[in-house]
């Protein structure tokens, strides 16, 4: 892909990480966005690369329009090509930083892939420690446990304050 966009680029970047066609990709984000997060987050970018890539190809083709041999530039075009690329630098900048978006993306979803499988496991375990840990009531005897934290707001904690 000599032309390739970085729209294009980073398509075939999520294609890859999630081994299916983005066509897929995008209804199984749609359908089922908690199952997961960061492929909903990698398409979600990945729409916002397709307007910038629309407006990038409409600044180019204004460019080309605007350029084109044999066209004598009148002194109100001189403007329009300064506004179009600007608007073409700003839109690949865009893309760019979108593709890098991506790229952090698909890093987050391989470094979950390595990491604890089963980080809530361990989480209610590091829970249940900390509860022996627990500093006893006054009058609480030695071996019994500490009494659980409460849940909701104090009863004092209600109404309006002054």
């Amino acid at each position: 892909m000599p032309n390739a966009t970085a729209l294009d680029t980073a398509t075939a970047m999520i294609e890859k990480t999630w081994a299916r066609p983005i066509e897929a990709l995008e209804s199984l984000a749609a359908r089922r966005p908690g199952d997961d997060p960061l492929l909903r987050s990698a398409m979600h970018i990945r729409s916002a690369m397709i307007i910038t890539d629309s407006a990038a190809a409409v600044h180019q083709d204004r460019l080309h329009t605007l350029t084109r041999s044999g066209h004598v530039l009148a002194f109100s075009d001189l403007e329009r090509i300064t506004a179009s690329a600007t608007g073409l630098r700003a839109a690949h900048a865009k893309s760019n930083t979108y593709l890098q978006a991506v790229s952090h993306v698909i890093e987050a979803r391989e470094a979950a892939a390595i990491a604890d499988p089963a980080p809530t496991i361990r989480l209610a375990q590091a829970a249940v420690a900390r509860s022996g840990h627990a500093p006893r009531a006054p009058g609480q005897a030695p071996g019994q446990p500490a009494p659980s934290a409460p849940v909701g707001p104090t009863v004092g904690g209600l109404g309006p304050h002054r």
